[in-house]
């Protein structure tokens, strides 16, 4: 099973998910074309796309899912939270998932896990090849019990560090807007992610890249710096997928 990340950001987030032929994109946060400019740069053509799983409705994650489906005829996946908040007309396919309820998709099978978020019904996922997992953690406020027990046991990780509590306090930000940031139902800290690193069995971690940063409270060396500390590693062991470039393939072994 192998990973990589079209970009990551308040500006557009999409994961690429590849285990044999079977391709799974989590998320669609760019538009048609700019999707398909960053498939290409990680070698995979839309057409070969198996389904697009969906983890909220914030545009970042949502606005280029309706186009991309239609496109290429791909089943979409959603909580029916998520799909009351669906404004962008009907898809080819529509299913529903269940958080705690695992479906299958090609060579994948998918395991949904709630997340507090301020979205309508937020999931995260965990998706195995029947030998190796790959947990995400993209956007939730904080950490709790679903996520501890959803992502247990990966040897791949891909956590949301949003943000630096410093950084945050001192950036240009209306009050309200870094009180929902850092709010039980905004988006990890560096800190946040570091402590639920902590908490995890890392015993079989094989890779750990750090996501949703954003650019104007956080950077590439605090991510790295706190989620290293956790692991007792090197930073630059520690990926980072960005907004502009995301994130090579990775491979689980």
């Amino acid at each position: 099973m192998r990973f990589a990340s079209l970009g990551s950001g308040s500006r557009g987030n999409a994961t690429l998910v590849a285990s044999g032929s079977t391709h799974v994109l989590i998320d669609c946060g760019f538009s048609a074309r700019e999707t398909t400019r960053r498939l290409g740069r990680l070698g995979v053509d839309p057409a070969r796309l198996d389904a697009i799983l969906v983890t909220h409705e914030h545009g970042d994650h949502l606005s280029g899912v309706a186009r991309i489906a239609r496109a290429y005829a791909l089943p979409v996946w959603m909580t029916a939270g998520t799909r009351a908040a669906w404004r962008d007309g009907a898809l080819p396919t529509l299913g529903l998932l269940e958080p705690g309820r695992s479906l299958a998709v090609g060579d994948l099978a998918i395991h949904p896990y709630p997340v507090p978020h301020d979205a309508c019904e937020p999931c995260q996922f965990v998706l195995d090849d029947g030998a190796r997992r790959l947990g995400l953690l993209t956007d939730a406020g904080h950490v709790d019990g679903s996520v501890l027990d959803g992502l247990e046991g990966c040897q791949g990780l891909l956590l949301e560090c949003n943000h630096d509590p410093e950084l945050l306090a001192a950036s240009r930000y209306p009050p309200g807007v870094r009180m929902r940031i850092a709010g039980d139902s905004g988006h990890l800290s560096n800190a946040q992610a570091a402590d639920c690193l902590a908490r995890l069995d890392t015993g079989g971690l094989q890779q750990v890249a750090a996501a949703h940063l954003s650019v104007e409270t956080n950077t590439p060396g605090c991510a790295r710096q706190a989620l290293a500390g956790a692991l007792g590693c090197a930073p630059r062991w520690i990926d980072v997928a960005d907004q502009t470039t995301g994130l090579g393939w990775r491979e689980l072994r």
